[in-house]
């Protein structure tokens, strides 16, 4: 009998997944595709703090109600996709491993921890056996995800050497009260109504803020200091990477304009063909008006798109590229759902029990 969930065929083993942050923009895209993809899941259990206990959260046909992450016994849970923030990971994630569950965590909270992968299944799968240690794998960045994405076929040609980039993100990066803020703030500037700026430093709506999340000593934000350190563990310790990460007036998808210096001559043509046949990449680049991806046309795809590629004449081995992705899904829930399966199937897990 299915309690909550879909099968995989008839007889399967099923597997126990919890979502922690049932309820926020992730927590419910996790929910959504795990449904939309068929996850081999006999049960779904959408948990979230006490404050939400009761809330409903749609999963394919059925609807779950939350229940209260610190009252809940992981003994028999098989996958825990965390989606609550660093600090609820931090105090949760270890816990939850210990008693058994793998925790894909989508949090920066264990990224740079040197016993927990940090894992995009297209560019650095086989890392993933490295979870055994402590039981968590880690979810880049979203703004990291869909960069290596695009940049691992590219590095396996004509390796690189250095990547500058210039990040456009949307406000959902920030959670559900960042997209209401831009709303209110947008409906605000027609009606000629007060704007309030609460979730970001200035206004959001009809401008762009060059700054997500905290400065730092050196002048960059953390969220920089992510895209240089993750890309270096994911990819490879030796690319040079310096970003600016600057937030739009968006509601969902990523963009990134990406300048890449490569060690070997690549020709713009041969960096097409590459990323046309990369896992995950979607080539739409042609030379003319409309002939590239806007992050509009990217929300509820599961690719990372690659427009505007050209030659760059200014270094040797150079070029340019423009890179888009819904951030709620490649840059997060998506992304720990494919480690998920990567787990299942390399028979790195086994259910712990089989589904009634």
């Amino acid at each position: 009998m299915v309690r909550c969930g879909y099968f995989f065929g008839e007889l399967t083993m099923g597997y126990k997944v919890a979502v922690v942050g049932a309820t926020g923009n992730v927590g419910r895209e996790m929910l959504a595709i795990l449904a939309e993809r068929n996850f081999p899941a006999d049960e779904v259990v959408a948990l979230a703090s006490r404050k939400s206990v009761g809330q409903e959260c749609s999963f394919g046909d059925k609807t779950l109600k939350v229940k209260a992450l610190d009252h809940y016994d992981f003994s028999d849970v098989d996958i825990c996709l965390m989606s609550a923030g660093g600090a609820v990971s931090k105090e949760w994630s270890p816990k939850i491993g210990t008693a058994g569950a793998v925790v894909i965590d989508n949090s920066s909270a264990w990224r740079m921890d040197p016993d927990v992968p940090l894992i995009v299944p297209e560019v650095n799968a086989d890392a993933i056996a490295g979870f055994t240690k402590k039981n968590i794998i880690a979810n880049p960045n979203c703004s990291t995800a869909q960069l290596v994405v695009a940049l691992k076929p590219l590095h396996d040609k004509a390796v690189i050497k250095r990547v500058v980039v210039a990040t456009y993100q949307s406000v959902s990066g920030a959670g559900k009260d960042a997209m209401d803020e831009l709303f209110s703030q947008t409906k605000a500037v027609f009606t000629l109504g007060e704007i309030e700026n609460k979730k970001f430093s200035k206004r959001i709506a009809f401008n762009v803020i060059p700054h997500i999340d905290v400065f730092m000593e050196d002048g960059y934000t953390k969220e920089e200091w992510k895209m240089m350190m993750e890309t270096k563990k994911i990819l490879d310790p030796k690319i040079m990477l310096t970003a600016t990460c600057v937030r739009v007036p968006v509601f969902v998808g990523h963009s990134e304009a990406v300048n890449v210096e490569f060690e070997h001559p690549i020709s713009a043509d041969e960096a097409r063909d590459i990323l046309r046949n990369a896992p995950g990449c979607l080539v739409i680049d042609k030379r003319e008006p409309g002939g590239y991806v806007t992050p509009y046309e990217c929300v509820g795809e599961d690719a990372t798109y690659i427009s505007r590629i050209r030659t760059d004449p200014t270094v040797d081995n150079g070029l340019e590229m423009w890179v888009v992705s819904d951030n709620l899904r490649k840059g997060a829930a998506l992304n720990a759902i494919q480690i998920a399966e990567v787990l299942i199937n390399r028979k790195l897990i086994q259910a712990k029990k089989k589904a009634a």
